[in-house]
């Protein structure tokens, strides 16, 4: 991804998101498919993906997201959405959706939601961030809590 610099008869140079510049054949371009993310207009959407725990409340997650998205100069005020998107086996995949100007400000902006959203989920809701459960269960009626084998180690052990 980046800027188009300059365009010759022969090459077109392009600007990468790091400063660096990438020249490229002209063939490139009619040999490879791309998109041009700006031929109407600069503004992106972009998404913030969450795993977290089912006891997270969506709404005090939504209400925080909207203030950190709110106060932020990156944010073009177009749009904005904070959406359940996928059910996992061990956590619920949220997903914020965020506009902004351009490119660069849409990565600034969505490292800031990252940033921000984990703050708030350190500080209010720890429970709620990644973790992995275990189960254990007691010994089923009539059999021993331990294997055979573990009993006669534990007995030799003694």
């Amino acid at each position: 991804m980046g800027f188009v610099e300059d365009i010759k008869s022969t090459y077109v140079v392009v600007r990468l998101w790091d400063l660096r510049r990438m020249v490229l054949p002209l063939s490139y371009f009619i040999e490879q498919p791309f998109q041009n993310w700006t031929r109407e207009s600069s503004n992106l959407l972009g998404s913030v993906l969450l795993y977290l725990d089912y006891s997270l409340p969506l709404e005090q997650l939504r209400t925080r997201a909207r203030a950190i998205v709110e106060a932020s100069p990156l944010w073009d005020h177009k749009t904005f959405a904070v959406q359940v998107t996928d059910f996992r086996d061990t956590s619920m995949e949220v997903r914020v959706l965020v506009s902004a100007g351009d490119s660069g400000k849409l990565f600034d902006l969505r490292c800031e939601i990252r940033e921000k959203v984990i703050a708030f989920l350190q500080a209010e809701y720890p429970h709620a961030l990644p973790r992995l459960r275990t189960e254990i269960e007691g010994p089923k009626s009539g059999q021993d809590a331990l294997p055979a084998g573990a009993e006669r180690s534990r007995q030799i052990a003694s």
